[in-house]
């Protein structure tokens, strides 16, 4: 893998090979993508919030293929997917997606494992699924045995029946918002309240085009995978569209096989 942005001394030396960019010609350390992908250090007043998100796309700007983004990811894209949770304090996800990606409990890596300490962080990231019907199988794993207990986000208004159902199963609801729903800004500072906040959301589409509306995402990591599928597979993001477009801007990009590793961060 190699950096293309920012452009260095480094990235701009030839490696063997012929190819050019920091780091080209080998793969690159867990402890090196942490570097590259690590959140912005606390100001004078203590940590605040910072939401980043995480997707994969197509060429032609699928954010999945038969419903799933696994056929148009890679391996390296698989290692910073990692990389990002294990910088994470919680990781929140839509509950489609969790239905449909067959969604796991973050587990613990030794990798990462002094890391996490030195950072205060439990040993893992906690899943904050985000749903208005708790409809949801609280037989899976995600629920019975998850490392860290994980967070439901749903409205003032959830079914009773539904809210004890989840919590019988262990997970520990969350209200971040007054309706049925939930209010992406509310459960930005919900989840800082409970000490997240270095947040990460892997989508789904839905979820991600409620942030984007809402104002809230700080970060986008968007792998850009060098495929074409056609078709009507969703976007990254979706939903109504904003009244005047977010600018974000260029952070980094690493570049393997043709798959671009990117981030922009708000401007």
């Amino acid at each position: 893998m190699r950096r293309l942005f920012p452009v260095t001394d480094e990235t701009a030396a030839p490696a063997p090979g012929g190819a050019s960019g920091e780091g080209a010609g080998r793969e690159w350390s867990l402890d090196e993508l942490a570097a590259a992908y690590a959140y912005p250090e606390p100001g004078p007043g203590g940590p605040v919030p910072w939401l980043r998100a995480n997707m994969v796309s197509t060429l032609d700007g699928a954010a999945q293929h038969d419903g799933r983004s696994q056929p148009i990811s890679s391996a390296t894209d698989m290692r910073i997917f990692g990389t990002l949770r294990a910088l994470a304090d919680v990781v929140v996800v839509g509950a489609e997606t969790v239905r449909q990606e067959g969604y796991r409990p973050a587990r613990a890596r030794e990798d990462f494992a002094a890391m996490r300490r030195a950072a205060g962080q439990q040993p893992a990231p906690a899943i904050a699924v985000v749903t208005a019907s708790l409809d949801l199988d609280f037989s899976l794993p995600l629920f019975t045995s998850p490392l860290v207990p994980t967070l439901i986000l749903t409205g003032a208004a959830a079914a009773p029946a539904r809210v004890a159902t989840a919590e019988k199963a262990g997970a520990r609801v969350v209200t971040a918002g007054d309706g049925i729903g939930v209010d992406p800004a509310r459960a930005v500072r919900a989840l800082a309240d409970l000490g997240h906040t270095r947040l990460l959301t892997e989508g789904g589409p839905r979820l991600l085009g409620q942030m984007v509306a809402a104002g809230v995402l700080d970060e986008l990591c968007l792998t850009v995978s060098p495929m074409l599928t056609a078709g009507e597979a969703q976007r990254i993001a979706g939903g109504p569209a904003v009244t005047v477009p977010h600018r974000f801007g260029l952070v980094s990009m690493l570049e393997e096989n043709g798959f671009l590793f990117t981030r922009y961060g708000r401007t």
